[in-house]
């Protein structure tokens, strides 16, 4: 260890937060003083954040609002001066949690939003602003230069990650723990884990457990219980949330499909080059790159099923999981090829803003305006999402009839569509 680091080590153990943690509230009239004249004027302006700070733990242990919001912000005119809180904040005191969270994909929620192409081509009120996709993807460890730039536009509050679990200002773990806190993000179009959860097994099992229907002791697992096991703050899956990873299989097809959809992904060009974009999904670990690491996160599972289900019953339902992606993947390579010969044959107009004559699914709805176009990402970030990850979530409907049976019409549509585009373009040059 270096110097500086055992320095910066003793400095946070004998630090007044740490004291307070370890040894109990010790309360200065100096630091009496200081919470009274933030509880008093806040007690007007925010009442129920003070509320929500007198029933967390932080309160308990005597851990005031200038321990996290410094002492500079004294009154009405000095409010822009108040520290925003951000994730090395809540390291100071919770450096295990805060260590375990920058390695997992919670983390990367930010770089990965603003490495997508069509984040710049929306409203900033939707990506900055936290009423769209930021207001998801605001997790992750910012540099003190992103952070500036965003309170310079005025959304002060894009800052932190820890309060999209433990919310502001009771931080409970026990609210972090409900499978509720996940509800807000995994939901809705790409992405209904939530959905997914609640009407499985194991989420009824956990809403009939909450009622009192079922014994204490049931089994009725969470979202955290297979996600975040153990209280841990990494989160990794073996399949990511794409569904694709390398190596690439042993199956002809299956490879040939697979190499498909990570050209419709940027990540290799038509020829099946590598692009820049392969470098960015390395940075954020979006997708597992060896079989090493992807049977690392699936043993991981299969060790968290055992703890209801015997081993050999669950890895032949992870193992169905992963077929029905190989099965999906067939489909889409079918459609996305469709659409890349359209554009190959000159009968659909490459959009403007895409680097290849090819689909690319990262601009999402900003295609070149044909419906064809538009059918194929649905299929794609839609139906093939909620097929594969129904599977892996026990729940049938989402499984068939929002995934498979919703991609299987969608390549109808598409085959249909450039059947039709082809038939007039011919008939236009005879014409």
């Amino acid at each position: 260890m270096s110097v500086a680091m055992m320095v910066r080590k003793a400095a946070l153990f004998f630090s007044p937060v740490v004291f307070v943690i370890l040894f109990g509230a010790v309360t200065t009239p100096g630091a009496a003083a200081e919470e009274e004249v933030c509880v008093n004027c806040h007690q007007a302006v925010t009442p129920l954040l003070v509320k929500d700070w007198r029933a967390s733990q932080h309160s308990g242990n005597g851990i005031t609002c200038s321990t996290c919001h410094g002492s500079e912000h004294q009154s009405a005119k000095t409010a822009h001066l108040a520290k925003l809180p951000d994730e090395g904040t809540c390291g100071e005191c919770h450096q295990e949690q805060h260590e375990q969270f920058v390695k997992g994909k919670h983390n990367f929620g930010w770089t990965s939003m603003n490495a997508l192409p069509v984040t710049h081509m929306e409203p900033d009120e939707l990506m900055e602003g936290g009423k769209g996709c930021g207001g998801c993807h605001n997790m992750g460890v910012k540099s003190e230069a992103q952070k500036k730039e965003l309170q310079n536009q005025g959304y002060r509050y894009r800052t932190n990650s820890c309060d999209e679990c433990h919310t502001r200002h009771t931080f409970a773990k026990k609210e972090a723990q409900d499978p509720k806190a996940c509800q807000q993000c995994h939901t809705g179009f790409d992405h209904p884990q939530w959905e997914m959860y609640e009407t499985s097994k194991h989420g009824e099992r956990y809403a009939l457990k909450e009622k009192g229907r079922l014994p204490a002791d049931a089994a009725a697992p969470t979202c955290q219980s297979c996600h975040l096991p153990g209280g841990t703050h990494t989160n990794k899956v073996a399949w990511g949330f794409l569904a694709v990873r390398l190596p690439l299989p042993d199956d002809p097809q299956w490879a040939a499909d697979r190499t498909t959809i990570l050209k419709a992904l940027g990540v290799l060009d038509p020829a099946g080059n590598p692009t820049a974009r392969l470098d960015v999904v390395k940075s954020v670990d979006l997708v597992r790159l060896t079989e090493e690491d992807w049977k690392h996160e699936r043993e991981k599972m299969v060790k968290t099923c055992k703890q209801c289900h015997s081993e050999q019953y669950a890895r032949q339902e992870l193992e169905k999981g992963d077929v029905m992606i190989k099965k999906a993947d067939r489909l889409m390579a079918e459609a996305i090829t469709t659409v890349a010969d359209l554009y190959q044959d000159g009968i659909l107009k490459k959009p403007d803003h895409y680097a290849y004559a090819y689909p690319d699914f990262l601009h999402f709805y900003e295609t070149g305006g044909s419906h064809i176009e538009q059918v194929l990402f649905t299929m794609y970030m839609k139906h093939r999402m909620r097929t594969y990850q129904g599977v892996f979530h026990a729940s049938p409907d989402y499984a068939y009839w929002y995934g498979w049976a919703a991609m299987v019409k969608d390549l109808d549509q598409v085959k249909e569509m450039a059947a039709f585009l082809r038939l007039k373009a011919k008939t236009g040059e005879k014409k």
